[in-house]
């Protein structure tokens, strides 16, 4: 009798310990199942809607800073933009090189003459007792560009070709190395002359207006010899 009692004694125990572990595994889990625990959650605000653009704001987009608008568009330009189309107004355009070769004589040549300029003349020059060459002249309006060119016993030296070029205020310089003077022509504009090689010389001559291209046109001359 005594075993018999003991054994449902420790029956009722296991089923008891069975029950309190299967009420305990619901609590843990109705625990975790309602977010006990877990950090709360962020309130997410709910995106507005975007109104829809009416016509009077159909324009459009803003120019970068410092970039104007042409007037041709209806709109004013900046006063950077107003600033820059000044100052490259005040910058004079180049000239463009002549499109063929300008011809002097046979042996010289010029590879530059401002835009603009016609053949006007040109030709051998007056018959002289121990010279001969040819002259050409390019005009347009009241701009041009003359050259001659001479070659003899005038020209056999700097020195003696020197005394024979009549130039007012006279400074000595070179032209593509070679001994020269730039000043004034007796009838008027700027001028500059040089003796080329031995026995022959040469002279440039602009008209006022073209006195800053004096320099570009007579350097630009080529020949056969030399160059």
């Amino acid at each position: 009798m005594i075993p018999e009692a003991r054994a449902g004694r420790q029956g009722w125990r296991t089923a008891l310990a069975a029950l309190a572990f299967a009420a305990t595994a619901l609590i843990i889990y109705g625990l975790f199942s309602s977010g006990f625990g877990r950090p709360p959650r962020a309130a997410v605000e709910t995106p507005q809607p975007v109104p829809a653009p009416s016509p009077a704001d159909d324009r459009p987009p803003a120019t970068a800073a410092g970039e104007g608008v042409t007037a041709a568009e209806g709109r004013t330009p900046t006063p950077a933009a107003e600033d820059r189309a000044a100052a490259a107004a005040a910058v004079p355009a180049r000239r463009a090189v002549v499109p063929a070769l300008a011809v002097i004589s046979d042996d010289l040549w010029l590879t530059y003459l401002p835009a603009g300029l016609a053949r006007s003349g040109g030709g051998a020059i007056g018959q002289e007792p121990g010279v001969e060459g040819r002259w050409a002249r390019w005009s347009a309006g009241g701009d041009f560009v003359e050259a001659r060119v001479e070659q003899g016993a005038v020209a056999a030296g700097w020195a003696r070709y020197r005394e024979r070029v009549a130039v007012l205020n006279a400074r000595a310089i070179t032209v593509r190395g070679r001994p020269a003077v730039v000043g004034e022509h007796l009838k008027g504009g700027r001028m500059i002359a040089w003796l080329e090689r031995a026995g022959t010389g040469a002279w440039v001559r602009v008209s006022d207006s073209l006195a800053g291209e004096l320099v570009t046109i007579a350097t630009s001359i080529r020949a056969p010899v030399g160059d």
